[in-house]
């Protein structure tokens, strides 16, 4: 950095950060707000690096430097500032340009869900291409497609939120590779050669992405769970469980919890219960009720 940019630096943070009351108390050890880094880098007009930030407003201590870039990277994944193949930070400041989620479509297409709650842009399957269902990116509006529908191209891909699938697996031609079971993932994922983990053609298995699909290659994996064989008993809720990445292993305290406990009811616990268990009871519920907790018993009286 040349003295006249030190100079010009020193002199912006004078400026008093009308946000810093706020900062401080969020956090134990405050750094410059958003705004104010937006307007610091509005007011040197150019693309700057990590480093010449921080030296601007005198940030040195390891846990400042990582605060902000902490504060940077969310900053970039909210579309407030673009990290540019130079690795330097610039605004975001074209109309054109909408920052939201990806919405991926079975068919390959797929939409952007802008954050300022406005219409859905079109993304086509080229644009796509580089694209998971839940992917955050900062695109450009680029037309209206036959349908009237505002149709974006991809500027900048901001944070990616598929990090692993539930699917089929398939083997074809010496290549292997997995079909989602999520009807919004359009593409397979080809799995390394050395990825199977032991699964075989036909079976439900977890893969893991090692890397991202680009406009030129479908995502790579690697297998890290063979669920089991296809429409095998209980398949579906295994399925269902690792597609939503719900919780499945019990945490430790619980299983410790637990451990005196036997199959069978101990005595003690029957104790100033009524025993039903030799009643035939049915449920009762509807075909579309989402559970089955009210049961009846019917005893002939005549």
């Amino acid at each position: 950095m040349t003295k006249q940019s030190k100079k010009k630096n020193t002199a912006f943070h004078s400026t008093l950060d009308p946000y810093a009351q706020r900062e401080a108390e969020k956090y134990e050890n405050p750094i410059p707000s958003r705004e104010i880094i937006l307007e610091f880098i509005a007011h040197e007009g150019k693309p700057l690096a990590r480093k010449e930030i921080a030296q601007a407003f005198e940030l040195s201590s390891e846990d400042q430097l990582e605060a902000l870039r902490r504060r940077l990277r969310a900053m970039e994944r909210d579309g407030q500032v673009l990290f540019n193949r130079e690795q330097r930070y610039c605004l975001v400041n074209n109309k054109d340009l909408v920052v939201g989620r990806v919405l991926g479509h079975a068919d390959g297409f797929g939409f952007i869900r802008p954050d300022d709650g406005s219409e859905d842009l079109f993304l086509s399957p080229r644009e796509m291409n580089p694209l998971l269902h839940n992917d955050r990116a900062l695109v450009r509006i680029v037309g209206i497609d036959k349908k009237g529908r505002r149709e974006a191209a991809v500027v900048e891909i901001l944070e990616r939120n598929t990090h692993q699938v539930v699917g089929k697996l398939y083997q074809e031609g010496g290549f292997s590779y997995v079909v989602p079971n999520n009807k919004n993932m359009a593409q397979t994922v080809l799995l390394q050669k050395d990825g199977l983990a032991g699964a075989k053609h036909g079976q439900i298995v977890v893969a893991e992405i090692v890397e991202q699909p680009t406009k030129l290659r479908q995502p790579i994996g690697r297998v890290i769970e063979v669920l089991g064989d296809h429409l095998a008993p209980g398949m579906e809720i295994q399925m269902a469980i690792r597609s939503y990445e719900l919780p499945y292993i019990w945490p430790d305290e619980v299983l410790a919890e637990i451990a005196t406990l036997t199959p069978e009811v101990p005595e003690h616990a029957k104790l100033g219960r009524e025993d039903l268990r030799d009643l035939p009871l049915v449920t009762i519920d509807g075909e579309d009720a989402r559970d089955f907790d009210d049961a009846v018993y019917c005893r002939k009286n005549a």
